[in-house]
């Protein structure tokens, strides 16, 4: 490969003849024959020029007019071997002369004196400046390995040494061009010139990071052929490539292969494993690795427990994840911001805000200082449960503490303004988000479309939908549609639902059980049975599972249409189908059977739900207790108050209200004042029914 003069005129057959001489595939020779020319440019006169910088004297003999001045040049180079720097100082002046270029060949030339005199550094930006142009030239890509050929047939301008090539094939990895590479180590292969394994450790490591690894698992295969011994570092790149992919059989076998090689395991190998079978679900291979690799004697660092503490807390075993904390901790590793993060997190996610703001007060109290994840946990948290003002609060303080908001932080504000209906609020944080330069995603937009339709501005919504189309960057996804459906059935504007739904089919999004049972809920709400049972059709045709959510939807609105007899059937269905109703379902139908005054089969449901080891909840409770006394069964009732409290539910305003209206209904007058006098000392004011009963002193 050429990339030398730039030809002009009728001296472009010549030219093409001088590039072919100075990359043909022969040896190199530091004597070319030039006839007279070659006793002008002798060593000293040569060397003369450039320590003085006598430059005009290459002028006016014609250096840079001649057709042969590659050939010259490289002849040159050879002539300033023994002196590097002159050699650079020259190579460097003639390229910045008009019309030059310089060949493949000056700068391998360059380069070999230059790394044969320990000038490494400069070798390496000379082959990196090579390597750009080469590359930069559209003949040229994917032609980057041919440098290696005019790299191998010069070696002989110095002493025989092999670290060169290593410094091209660094370089091919350096700039990305990662295919190249690869290519140029097989070629190294056939010239008998490995590169140091330093450098094939990270081409291997930028391999894994592209999508499949296949590349990456190509080249282990080379480097393994080619007999280089791999090292751990080597290793541990191929085991995480396989744990990221869930392939921790093959990277069990691996670490197996590696022991076997008389190559130890270390950390890093280790919680590439424990991160693996964490990935998959499966915690006690994740800890069984933990004590193996305390076994061997690795000492876990605080990635280890960090990646153990992770995982523990999203399958909801805290106290375990404490208990590593204090064994971190008992190791003299102290948790870092990472540590603490990951237990607010998990803590919020539970809505278990007290000991999420402990911890937030804890780590700053030994000196650490929250990222934005941190306050971004705490603020959509705050959101979920109402504290707004909290939620700001956190965002003052991220300011304060000079913390960019990132696009995660800005969905849970934009997100947590349009829960509130405060969507003046999220339009101002969106177009501040805009201006700071940080592009919306698909939360922020769905985030504004739920707030839009929940405040029934229709227009706006539309607005979203239209520049969201307009975008390169974000598309409407299912989730998006299905906020726009859910709007949209809320308003009752089923046509325009439909309208939507179309367009999904169109696009090719398939519709799923979410926005189903959306639609035969609000169907259902609306009083729209057989439009609801049609959709049911629908997804048992499309080969769509209805889901719980779709049979609580079927079941509640059933039960308000006062047919509780279908409710039944949908309900024995459900559980035909294998399907185990949950708290919602039975409250669900209990009610339904309390209201249309089938209190035994509501009693004998709610003995299911004990049998099934179901935990009723208050709304369950008060809604059997209404409704048995709404039937004169005050026995049953009491009685179920007594089970409400053994399960250590307390009786709230609802439950005291059914319960004083209740009883009064059924004359038992004593007991409804018990129970107001209960709720009055504990503090709960009451409601417009108990107050009225008792300003009519029939409780009094």
């Amino acid at each position: 490969m050429n990339v030398g003069i730039r030809p002009s005129g009728g001296v472009k057959k010549i030219l093409l003849w001088t590039a072919t001489f100075c990359c043909s595939p022969r040896p190199f020779s530091i004597n070319p024959s030039l006839g007279g020319i070659d006793e002008v440019f002798y060593r000293e006169k040569v060397r003369k020029i450039v320590v003085e910088d006598r430059w005009d004297e290459f002028q006016s003999v014609g250096f840079f007019g001649s057709v042969l001045s590659p050939v010259l040049m490289s002849r040159t180079l050879v002539e300033l071997k023994q002196e590097p720097a002159l050699a650079l100082k020259l190579f460097k002046w003639a390229a910045s002369q008009n019309g030059f270029r310089h060949t493949t060949e000056s700068y391998c030339i360059v380069a070999q004196i230059l790394f044969c005199t320990r000038m490494y550094d400069k070798a390496h930006e000379i082959l990196k400046e090579l390597v750009t142009l080469v590359n930069s030239f559209e003949i040229g890509k994917g032609q980057c390995s041919s440098i290696l050929e005019v790299l191998w047939l010069t070696r002989n301008v110095c002493l025989p040494g092999f670290g060169v090539y290593d410094q091209l094939f660094s370089v091919m990895v350096e700039l990305g061009l990662l295919e190249e590479a690869r290519g140029c180590f097989l070629r190294m292969k056939h010239f008998g010139v490995l590169p140091k394994l330093r450098s094939c450790n990270s081409l291997l490591h930028e391999l894994s990071k592209v999508k499949g690894g296949e590349l990456a698992k190509g080249f282990f295969c080379d480097v393994i052929s080619a007999g280089i011994i791999p090292s751990v570092f080597t290793f541990n790149i191929m085991v995480r490539l396989f744990c990221k992919e869930g392939n921790v059989k093959a990277a069990r076998y691996l670490v197996l292969k590696m022991k076997k090689m008389g190559v130890s395991p270390d950390v890093v190998t280790y919680n590439s494993l424990i991160d693996g079978f964490g990935m998959l679900g499966e915690s006690t291979m994740m800890v069984s690795m933990y004590d193996e690799m305390k076994e061997v004697g690795c000492s876990p660092d605080i990635i280890t427990y960090n990646t153990l503490i992770n995982w523990l807390c999203k399958y909801d075993k805290m106290q375990m994840a404490f208990r590593y904390m204090r064994e971190m901790k008992e190791s003299s590793i102290k948790p870092n911001v990472v540590t603490y993060s990951t237990f607010i997190d998990a803590f919020c996610k539970e809505r278990m805000l007290k000991q999420a703001m402990k911890l937030f007060i804890d780590m700053r109290r030994v000196g650490l200082s929250p990222n934005e994840y941190t306050y971004t946990c705490l603020m959509d948290a705050n959101f979920k449960v109402g504290n707004t003002g909290d939620a700001m609060m956190l965002v003052k303080e991220m300011s304060e503490a000079a913390i960019k908001l990132n696009i995660v932080t800005y969905s849970a504000l934009i997100n947590g303004m349009c829960q509130e209906e405060r969507m003046k609020e999220a339009e101002g944080m969106f177009t501040f988000m805009l201006k700071h330069g940080v592009e919306p995603n698909e939360e922020v937009y769905t985030a504004l479309m739920h707030g839009y339709l929940k405040t029934k501005r229709i227009d706006d919504a539309r607005k979203i939908l239209k520049e969201m189309r307009r975008s390169d960057v974000v598309k409407p996804d299912l989730r998006l549609y299905g906020t726009i459906i859910w709007g949209l059935c809320i308003l009752g504007r089923f046509k325009d639902a439909n309208t939507f739904l179309d367009e999904m089919r169109a696009q090719g999004i398939e519709i799923n059980q979410v926005i189903y049972s959306a639609l035969i809920d609000s169907h259902l709400k609306a009083g729209n049975e057989k439009e609801a049972e049609s959709l049911l059709d629908e997804m048992h045709k499309g080969g769509i599972d209805p889901t719980v959510v779709t049979y609580c939807s079927l079941i509640n609105g059933m039960c308000m249409m006062g047919c509780p007899e279908k409710a039944m059937e949908y309900f024995d269905y459900m559980k035909g189908t294998g399907l185990k109703p949950n708290v919602i379902i039975y409250t669900s139908l209990i009610h339904g059977l309390c209201k249309n005054e089938r209190v035994e089969d509501a009693l004998n449901l709610f003995a299911e739900v004990l049998e099934k080891s179901l935990i009723p909840d208050e709304i369950l409770f008060t809604v059997l207790i209404n409704g048995t006394l709404k039937n004169g069964k005050v026995r049953e009732a009491l009685d179920l108050v007594k089970k409400m409290r053994e399960a250590g539910l307390e009786l709230d305003l609802p439950a005291y209200t059914c319960l004083i209206s209740g009883l009064s209904r059924c004359g038992q007058f004593s007991q409804a004042r018990d129970y107001r006098s209960e709720m009055l000392e504990k503090g709960i004011e009451l409601d417009e029914v108990a107050y009225a009963l008792g300003v009519h002193g029939e409780i009094a």
